[in-house]
């Protein structure tokens, strides 16, 4: 046998392995929560700042129809018709709100429950540049973009969720522009799904096509299958009215939401860690106590979404040490609460598929998962600094993803794992551990094997080429999209979304 059919074949088998392992040894929903940078007693002082913040300085701008259910839930007026939530009115608000939720999938088995201590990692942003899969050059992202990156995502075990990853620049009708967004998702992927809506007046429009695709008038809302992304309140501490009419038509609609707190440190809320974290808390503990005035317990997942800025330039600096301890600390906060917990992570300032991309995305998403980050949003695909999202870097951090599993599900000591008689049988026999039963059992169980990263000996990486890992991750990519076309609307369906929907792709 040649050297390289003894190559070829050994590539297969490992490939095989990677694949359709026996027992999945890293599968997403691992338990977090070990890793809390905080003490206790600090928890409880960004706590009751956060709550002293709501107390004395309250919310600005607040719309009528907001004010008059805050008010019924005890809300009371400030200076500058600011109105103020006194610390009983918020621990209500926590006391009332959901702690766990299903977050469907069209396909059941692709559900998650949100919630507790559980990890999972999905996608968010909204990229306006694609890293072209031919070029390697950046270049305005489109709605045939939004398709391929959906269906790519679709193979991808540890993209527990899909929201639109990135903005189709080419619509520029923003109606177009929510209706096709929401279809690319639908018609590519059957996992839990979110997006935006721009404006209020979207909402019932695209529940509709969500009813024909969940089976007819009503059915969507009875197992709500997208999730909306909103953020309703504006740093520092007052509320955006679109954003709030939104809040309010997916609640009739019974859409479930994460409410997005994303401030800036230095820009739009202190420059100081912990000042940051406080204010960060009281916004988004705002857009909590407004839900449920509306309507108590619905689902809401609590996204305080800690983003740095680079205080020399003003340039977003999501890759950086401060946005892995802080949204780290996001999530020890928020579970703290008991709440559903949403953090931003892996959102690597690097716009090549370089030493940076892997060093900023690694341990960007390895604090937010070690800290209990029940949804990890951005943590697939992004660049740039979350100007830009490559096919590449779906693939590449799907692996990563499973690393980090591994390491959440830590290290399992039982009287057969300490494995006393196989080291007993090892000295006194053989005097190696290479095909014992005790090895071939941790061998599946215990162990990940990568289908990307490169474990060869230098000779044989430099025989076979010597890719890096974008190259590796390019060809990958470009396999999945060759053969992954997914038929998950029925030629009926997509006939009667076409006929009322102006479907651009």
């Amino acid at each position: 046998m040649s050297k390289g059919s003894k190559r070829s074949g050994r590539n297969a088998r490992l490939a095989q392995r990677a694949a359709e392992p026996a027992i999945d040894p890293c599968p997403p929903g691992q338990a977090g929560g070990r890793f809390q940078p905080l003490t206790q007693s600090e928890v409880k002082q960004i706590y009751n700042t956060a709550l002293r913040l709501l107390e004395t300085l309250g919310m600005g701008e607040v719309p009528d129809r907001l004010a008059n259910d805050l008010r019924s839930a005890g809300a009371q007026s400030g200076q500058q018709g600011r109105l103020l939530f006194p610390r009983n009115m918020v621990e209500d608000a926590i006391g009332s709100a959901a702690k766990t939720f299903s977050f469907h999938g069209r396909d059941e088995a692709r559900s998650i429950e949100v919630g507790g201590n559980r990890v999972f990692f999905g996608t968010g942003g909204a990229a306006v540049q694609t890293l072209d899969l031919e070029s390697g050059h950046y270049r305005p992202s489109t709605l045939a973009d939004l398709h391929d990156f959906t269906r790519l995502q679709d193979t991808l075990a540890n993209v527990s969720w899909f929201t639109r990853c990135c903005v189709a620049t080419d619509l520029p009708d923003v109606f177009d522009l929510d209706v096709n967004t929401v279809y690319a998702l639908v018609r590519n992927t059957t996992k839990p799904i979110a997006t935006s809506f721009t404006l209020a007046e979207h909402v019932a429009p695209i529940v509709e096509m969500l009813d024909i695709v969940a089976g007819g008038p009503g059915e969507f809302a009875k197992r709500p299958f997208l999730k909306a992304h909103i953020s309703p309140v504006i740093s520092p501490l007052r509320y955006g009215e679109d954003a709030v009419d939104v809040v309010y038509e997916c609640i009739a609609h019974n859409i479930p939401m994460s409410c997005i707190t994303a401030a800036q440190a230095g820009a739009t809320a202190p420059a100081t860690l912990a000042g940051f974290l406080a204010q960060s808390l009281a916004e988004t503990l705002a857009s909590l106590v407004m839900v449920n005035a509306i309507k108590p317990g619905f689902p809401m997942v609590f996204s305080n979404w800690p983003f740095i800025v680079d205080l020399r330039t003003g340039s977003f600096a999501g890759g950086s040490g401060e946005t892995a301890i802080l949204n780290a600390a996001s999530a020890q906060i928020t579970n703290a609460l008991g709440l559903p917990s949403g953090v931003a992570a892996s959102m690597t300032d690097a716009k090549a598929i370089d030493a940076q991309y892997g060093a900023e995305k690694g341990m960007t998403s390895l604090a937010a998962a070690l800290a209990g980050g029940n949804l990890i949003y951005e943590s697939s695909g992004m660049t740039a600094s979350l100007l830009g999202v490559s096919f590449e870097g779906f693939v590449l951090d799907d692996e990563m993803h499973s690393h980090t599993y591994r390491a959440l599900r830590g290290i399992e000591v039982t009287d057969e794992n300490l494995g006393f008689d196989a080291i007993c049988h090892a000295v006194l026999g053989d005097g190696h551990f290479l095909g014992s039963a005790h090895t071939y059992a941790a061998m599946e169980r215990d162990y990940f094997y990568p289908a990307l990263a490169d474990r060869n000996e230098p000779r044989t990486w430099q025989t076979e080429g010597a890719a890096d890992a974008w190259t590796v991750a390019r060809r990958h990519a470009k396999d999945i999209l060759a053969r992954h076309h997914p038929q998950y609307l029925t030629e009926e369906q997509d006939a009667e979304i076409r006929r009322r929907f102006r479907i651009l792709y």
